[in-house]
């Protein structure tokens, strides 16, 4: 079922696909023509795409699936629903819905006027927030919530060493913390986004080119360490957050970012009882129940406005290769957004 009169509604429309891995530069916007929704999917009016790390890693072959080429690319978009499969409740059509990155990354994509998505990867948010916020809340929040909350039990007075804090998963953390009255310690390279962190809600932030990690979270939590670490990076800061923790803390692997080999600190997880736990978002879409609690979770602290989701910059859809390369060069806080 469709919103729009089949008659005039175009049959055409413009999406992004690459047909080779590799720099931005692989993206092009192609005219293609207008798909419908098979059973269990819908078709999304896109109207704004957030930008998330793991299709960086996607587009140059570097991520958990490979890209069947030619392939489609992206995770999160908002826009409102035109049209539904077979099976599919037909009262979803012209409901405005956010996408949740609950499929797979080599069958389905987001970058486009349009978007074909399974309908179980559909949610709504609050109504008070724009099409740009409304596409940057599932990949962050939800990430965030299943390490630090579902997984972690982030309490009262715990510390949280939150790494690459500048990003929109980051600043999640920060947010979710804050929300449990734990205490974070966010990480950045350098001083430069230092005010900027703490402004956004973190307690302590630490510059790691230019400080020494251990010492430093030593130093704020009086010797304990940390009971959780929330990493995207992995590589050889592995050994400093290991060095960090506390007895018997987790530390949540969730992204690659480094491209250097990743120690095991065999030493330190001996002696504090560590846990190294690779994690990622879909441990908590591949569970209803857990899923639809997180969902629950995210979307009453944006009502409330505890979460405020944060757009670092936007670009229209016909500067996409400009708004990865943006993304590649790190200078952003929280998200970047393609509008449509």
């Amino acid at each position: 079922m469709s919103a729009e009169n089949t008659s005039t509604a175009p049959k055409t429309t413009k999406i992004v696909r690459f047909h080779q891995t590799g720099d931005a530069e692989v993206l092009q916007l192609e005219t293609l023509p207008l798909l419908e929704p098979a059973a269990g999917e819908v078709r999304l009016r896109v109207k704004a795409i957030g930008l998330n790390r793991a299709e960086v890693m996607f587009r140059r072959g570097q991520y958990l699936v490979a890209p069947v080429l030619p392939s489609l690319l992206g995770y999160e978009a908002s826009g409102i629903i035109e049209a539904v499969g077979p099976g599919v409740d037909t009262a979803l059509v012209g409901k405005t819905v956010s996408t949740v990155p609950a499929f797979p990354a080599d069958k389905y994509g987001v970058y486009g006027e349009v978007a074909i998505v399974p309908v179980n990867a559909i949610a709504a948010y609050p109504a008070s927030l724009s099409y740009e916020q409304g596409t940057s809340i599932w990949m962050q929040y939800l990430t965030a919530y299943g390490a630090l909350i579902q997984q972690g039990k982030l309490a009262k007075g715990d510390f949280v060493l939150i790494t690459a804090a500048s990003s929109s998963v980051g600043i999640a953390a920060i947010e979710i913390a804050k929300a449990e009255g734990a205490i974070s310690i966010a990480t950045t390279r350098t001083s430069k986004k230092k005010s900027e962190l703490l402004a956004l809600g973190a307690d302590h932030v630490i510059a790691t080119d230019e400080e020494d990690l251990a010492a430093r979270v030593r130093e704020i939590t009086a010797g304990k360490g940390t009971r959780i670490a929330f990493d995207p990076i992995a590589g050889k800061g592995l050994e400093a957050i290991a060095a960090a923790a506390s007895v018997s803390g987790t530390i949540f692997e969730y992204g690659a970012l480094s491209t250097d080999p990743t120690p095991y600190p065999l030493f330190a997880a001996l002696s504090k009882h560590l846990t190294i736990k690779g994690y990622t978002l879909f441990e908590v879409v591949a569970d209803p129940a857990a899923f639809a609690k997180a969902k629950q979770y995210v979307f009453d602290h944006l009502q409330s406005g505890a979460f405020n989701p944060r757009i670092d910059k936007t670009f229209p859809l016909d500067q996409i290769v400009a708004a990865h390369r943006y993304m590649e060069s790190n200078a952003q806080i929280g998200k970047i957004v393609v509008t449509v």
